[in-house]
């Protein structure tokens, strides 16, 4: 079909994924280099056997397949009863043998799945295969991006650091679909205890695009056929969710342009500048064949049939929200902030130990998460203060410090100044008020603010909370708002009722008839009451 004919046809976004994650080991998968490679000098953490220098013999990391393994049970994939690894021949600047130890037709996982939700649909996207490799080093482009630069240096640090590939059936339909798809993935790794989202690089995407005729989608799935004959596209050099959905929304324009001006889309790999928010080609698109794999040699076949028993994972996200709902009576959202990282969670659950479920909820979902989240802090960051921050939310909870001053004073200077509760509270004066103090509040203000009785008696519901704001005022905050409301409310009741017995004293019926007569003025049974008790002093 020419590409003019294809101007008149709508057409529907297929993309595919290919999640290349850095597992959580402490050393390489093919030798005992270490793999915190941000932490030293470039070309300083390395050895001939991840340089790929002639006679160096690769010996295969254990931890690695335990992590593959677990990643396999994760996506409820078929785990290979044996596996190989292969040598997949290309053209690498930063694998200095020219080929990348991978493995191809015996993946140690397929056929899996991941469930997520996407504008409140939730739906399985299929996991062809999961298979271990080495990551290569990193390329930094001088002067310029991969088009521009004067030059580019290797840092072979990183080289060797054990990867695993996951690669998604195309099963996605737009770009904010892949977003929530990597987000619900590396929730699930970081919960396995395999993946530190935080380390650099540490996951990173190739995506595949293709645009197929609408009418040869059906209900979301798409023939061999079409798919066959759709060139594919490839964005490489994705380092984000955001990142993702930028630049497939870039790509499926780009396309659909390309279509409209009555352009064939070339089948081609190309580059996600991020800087500039575009793709640019870098080459054709290889096929299979171009690698030329065939058997790593030195690496005999691999049997993880008796690992499949023995490795356990621990429960994942969508079983612990749901365990949240029901345990802690928590609501949706609630329970989905609580379950956002395992360590999050634990130390939800840590603090619920100690006090009722909802008040620990609102404190580790709400105030602290939120006051973390505006200093791009983590839980993780405050691990060893946390019974100070028990601490605080048993002087909430016994009432020696009100929720205002916890949340607004004591919190926020905890982690801008890493202080101790009580440091903070002893330097801004918040312990517990005294009763007769707020009594004696509560009385100056109402003798100040005439006007503002007179606003509440006239319904202005308003003239309250103006009142509390100055009881707070003048008791430094200490007050528990709640309890100078309710101590305003009393007062305001009682001025309403000798206003009543004034008009009482004046009056020369009977007690009962005058009581009769103001009955339509009783607001509230507390006035009724008071009027009652009172009205026999006339």
């Amino acid at each position: 079909m020419t590409a003019k004919a294809l101007v008149q046809r709508d057409f529907t976004a297929v993309i595919g994924l290919e999640v290349h994650v850095q597992l959580e080991t402490d050393t390489k998968i093919f030798c005992g280099c270490s793999t915190r490679s941000n932490t030293t000098e470039p070309n300083t953490r390395t050895c001939p056997v991840c340089l790929g220098l002639p006679g160096a013999l690769p010996v295969l990391n254990e931890a690695a397949v335990k992590s593959a393994v677990k990643v396999g049970k994760a996506l409820n994939a078929d785990i290979a009863e044996e596996t190989q690894f292969h040598r997949k021949n290309y053209y690498y600047p930063d694998l200095t043998k020219n080929f990348q130890i991978s493995q191809y037709d015996a993946p140690i996982c397929a056929d899996g799945q991941l469930s997520i939700t996407v504008e409140g649909d939730r739906r399985e996207v299929a996991i062809r295969r999961a298979h271990l490799e080495e990551d290569p080093g990193s390329l930094t482009h001088q002067g310029g991006n991969i088009d521009t630069a004067e030059y580019t240096l290797v840092d072979y640090n990183r080289a060797g650091t054990p990867l695993m590939e996951i690669v998604t059936e195309p099963d996605f339909r737009s770009p904010a679909e892949t977003r929530a798809f990597l987000s619900k993935l590396e929730e699930v790794l970081e919960y396995l205890g395999i993946f530190d989202p935080t380390e650099d690089g540490s996951l990173r995407v190739d995506a595949n695009i293709s645009l197929i005729p609408t009418e040869e989608v059906d209900d979301g799935s798409i023939t061999p056929s079409a798919l066959e004959s759709a060139n594919r596209t490839e964005v490489k050099n994705i380092s984000s969710h955001k990142g993702a959905e930028k630049a497939l929304a870039y790509e499926v324009t780009r396309q659909r342009n390309a279509v409209e001006r009555g352009r064939a889309i070339e089948q081609e790999t190309r580059h996600w500048d991020e800087s500039r928010g575009i793709t640019v080609s870098m080459r054709s698109k290889e096929a299979e064949k171009d690698y030329r794999y065939f058997p790593e040699s030195d690496l005999p076949p691999l049997a993880v049939a008796d690992w499949k028993d023995t490795v356990s994972i621990p429960e994942l996200p969508d079983a612990r929200r749901e365990r949240f709902r029901e345990e802690y009576a928590l609501d949706t959202e609630s329970a989905a902030k609580l379950t956002s990282t395992k360590a999050v969670a634990d130390f939800f659950e840590n603090v619920a130990e100690q006090f009722d479920p909802a008040l620990a909820a609102t404190w580790v979902a709400d105030n602290l998460l939120g006051e973390l989240n505006y200093r791009d802090m983590s839980v993780s960051d405050i691990d060893d203060r946390f019974e100070e921050f028990t601490y605080l939310i048993e002087l909430v909870d016994t009432g020696d410090i009100t929720t205002k001053n916890a949340e607004e004073v004591v919190l926020r200077r905890m982690l801008d100044e890493e202080l101790t509760p009580e440091a903070v509270i002893e330097s801004e004066g918040l312990g517990r008020v005294d009763e007769d103090a707020v009594v004696t509040a509560v009385t100056d203000a109402l003798d100040e603010n005439p006007d503002a009785i007179e606003d509440y008696h006239a319904g202005e519901n308003g003239a309250v909370n103006f009142l509390v704001g100055q009881v707070m005022q003048k008791t430094g905050g200490s007050a528990d708002p709640s309890d100078v409301n309710t101590l305003l409310r009393e007062r305001l009741e009682e001025w309403y009722c000798q206003q009543l017995l004034k008009v009482i004293q004046s009056c020369s019926f009977e007690n009962r008839v005058v009581v009769r007569r103001f009955s339509r003025l009783f607001r509230t049974e507390y006035q009724a009451d008071c009027l009652r008790v009172n009205s026999r002093k006339v």
